[in-house]
């Protein structure tokens, strides 16, 4: 794996391989190596994959915001002098994808938009951070972890699970602030508006954001494609990698850019 680079601004970030680029955003505490299984993509594509701030190397708990994160990334793309690029987000990392267009909608050659969502209800919204707010005060960081991994797949197999609890280092003041960001995510007038080509992925039996929410903003992207992952759950990239790695293989070469 290439080395760990750190952007003027502070941003640490992955750079593999070579060709179109790639931006892979994590989700709420994960860090930049979880996507480690997508490494895979460098073959034929330049890989850019952040930590957001708050996150892994990102040690900043400032500014902790959607709109924050994606300006981190287009700050980023802008220093490595990389006009525009494929961007692909898990969970809160759709948001930051789809904040990203809303900002520079000409940085983006496509959106894979994964396991994530673009409105929470008001009310369901209170119901959940109120449930984030008292885990939160947990005195046992690893029985979140546990909870946390049995919530996000369909099932049990260990390999996963290790994988997940190496790759999902959630900072405790950092979290809460961004579930609240999640919660304030409002972009059902902008769906309509996205015009590129755009992957959206949903987990048959995801408990985290169901399938249903994804469903809504294939409605609303007129054009785009949506795919529903089998006796999967939030975390397709970890759970059903090969059939992951698959479908955004197919859905990039689709849409490459012919010189």
């Amino acid at each position: 794996m290439d080395q760990v680079f750190t952007s003027f601004s502070g941003i640490p970030y992955l750079r593999l391989g070579v060709g179109e680029p790639l931006v892979l955003i994590h989700g709420l505490g994960e860090v930049k190596e979880g996507w480690n299984n997508q490494f895979e993509f460098a073959d034929q594509y330049e890989l850019i994959i952040p930590d957001l701030r708050g996150h892994g190397e990102h040690t900043t708990n400032k500014d902790i915001s959607i709109s924050h994160f994606a300006r981190d990334i287009i700050s980023l793309l802008k220093e490595l002098r990389i006009e525009n690029a494929h961007i692909c987000g898990l969970s809160m990392g759709g948001m930051v994808a789809q904040e990203i267009y809303r900002l520079a909608p000409h940085m983006c050659r496509s959106l894979l938009l994964v396991s994530t969502y673009h409105y929470m209800p008001k009310r369901l919204a209170k119901l959940l951070i109120t449930y984030r707010k008292a885990r939160s005060l947990s005195t046992r960081p690893s029985m979140s972890k546990d909870t946390a991994a049995r919530i996000s797949f369909s099932s049990w197999n260990n390999k996963t699970f290790e994988e997940f609890h190496q790759f999902y280092k959630p900072n405790h003041d950092v979290f809460l602030k961004s579930v609240q960001a999640c919660l304030q995510v409002n972009n059902q007038k902008l769906l309509p508006k996205i015009n590129i080509p755009t992957l959206i992925i949903g987990g048959q039996y995801d408990s985290v954001i169901p399938v249903w929410m994804q469903l809504f903003m294939h409605k609303k992207i007129r054009h785009s494609e949506f795919v529903i992952f089998k006796n999967t759950g939030h975390i397709a990239k970890l759970e059903s990698k090969e059939t992951f790695n698959r479908i955004v293989r197919n859905f990039l070469k689709k849409h490459r850019i012919v010189s």
